[in-house]
């Protein structure tokens, strides 16, 4: 039984290449990159280098980019950096969306029980945050505005660049979380007119445990963790080596991609929303149909069939159910109920979620799957 992978939006499996560039680093140059030898010049160089390509794919300098653990350590340390600086006697409000990922939502609630104060915007029922909404939502205290780039479940696109320009007439600082959409799309930090950019390896074909954060020059942020100064300080400890070259080289290839292949994905995925909804009629609903999305991502609900009880039905298909995931980690997905989806529609949506190595012959093999797991449960 082959298996059909349709959750890029999860995680993705290490590019062939990057693997190539990891193996030196596994057995070879395993020297600490903050010593002065040989062996810890040679991973540092190469640390290095991987700082200039991660920077590269996001229009920014290489001294503005500090490697994380991943998106979770990259959020945390965006919000709770920025927040901390201003103690909570002085006042400080920060702003997050009611679509944003945990890794935002629960850094945000941990400081407004810390004595900060919190505002979540809400947003459109196509899951749109109102550039109009941050306005109004902005104080005279207001430290920082954190909305996502583009959302994990519905792929929707938030206008980032409206949203920098009026945070910053009010000189708040703006952080995206920007782990789903740094190889998919072009994301460049000074388009988006942002201060602060989180970056999730694992998402972009490189390994899991690695991350970075876009901090643009002059941002000021208090460091989570504290040791012997690496990072230029902001996040101590003994350097990843193997996850940051993996990085770097991940990133010169999603680079290429988006110039050599912009709108495969896209085509795909348009590809399999027509078969679904052939068969289904106009009762297959699309979460954010009419507001940019990312190319690869397709959230649909399935009329009268509970989502994890249909792709139950069908082991050979890797796939994210938003309503209630496989692991019963999640009851229900807060990004669909902010969209005002009520939760019956929540528990029949699936997210499909495409990659590079995602064929064309995979979007018929995973249609007829889904209708046929449809059919029988209905």
């Amino acid at each position: 039984m082959r298996q059909l992978y349709l959750d890029y939006n999860s995680t993705t499996p290490i590019a062939p290449s990057v693997q190539e560039a990891l193996l030196p680093f596994l057995a070879e140059h395993y020297g600490d990159p903050s010593q002065p030898h040989a062996s810890g010049r040679a991973c540092r160089e190469a640390c290095e280098d991987a700082r200039g390509q991660l920077a590269h794919i996001l229009g920014a300098d290489a001294d503005e980019i500090v490697f994380t653990s991943g998106g979770t350590e990259s959020n945390n340390l965006a919000l709770l950096g920025a927040l901390l600086k201003q103690k909570p006697a002085v006042g400080g409000h920060l702003i997050i969306s009611a679509v944003e990922h945990a890794s935002v939502a629960e850094p945000a609630r941990w400081l407004e029980r810390m004595g900060y104060d919190l505002t979540i915007v809400g947003v459109t029922g196509q899951g749109v945050v109102q550039p109009s909404a941050i306005q109004a939502a902005i104080r005279s205290d207001t430290v920082l505005v954190s909305v996502m780039h583009a959302n994990h479940e519905t792929g929707v696109i938030q206008p980032l660049r409206q949203i920098g320009d009026i945070c910053h007439e009010r000189n708040v600082l703006l952080h995206t979380d920007a782990s789903q959409t740094v190889g998919k799309i072009r994301t460049y930090v000074d388009e988006l007119d942002v201060d602060l950019l989180t970056v999730s390896g694992h998402k972009f074909y490189a390994p899991k445990g690695i991350g970075g954060l876009f901090i643009r020059r002059g941002v000021i942020l208090e460091p989570l963790i504290r040791g012997n100064g690496q990072e230029s300080g902001m996040r101590a400890g003994t350097e990843n080596t193997i996850g940051i070259v993996g990085l770097g080289r991940a990133a010169i290839l999603a680079a290429r991609a988006l110039d050599e292949s912009p709108d495969r994905l896209e085509s795909l995925r348009d590809q399999l929303c027509s078969q679904l909804r052939a068969a289904v009629g106009d009762e297959l609903l699309l979460h954010g149909e009419l507001a940019p999305r990312l190319p690869n991502t397709l959230s649909v609900c399935f009329p009268d069939v509970n989502a994890v009880e249909l792709l139950n039905r069908i082991p050979e298909l890797c796939a994210h159910a938003s309503g209630g995931s496989h692991t019963a980690l999640e009851a229900s997905s807060p990004t669909l109920a902010a969209m005002g989806v009520d939760a019956q529609h929540a528990r029949q949506t699936i997210r499909l979620s495409l990659g590079w190595y995602t064929a064309e012959d995979d979007i018929g093999r995973a249609a007829n799957l889904l209708l046929g797991a449809w059919e029988a449960l209905r």
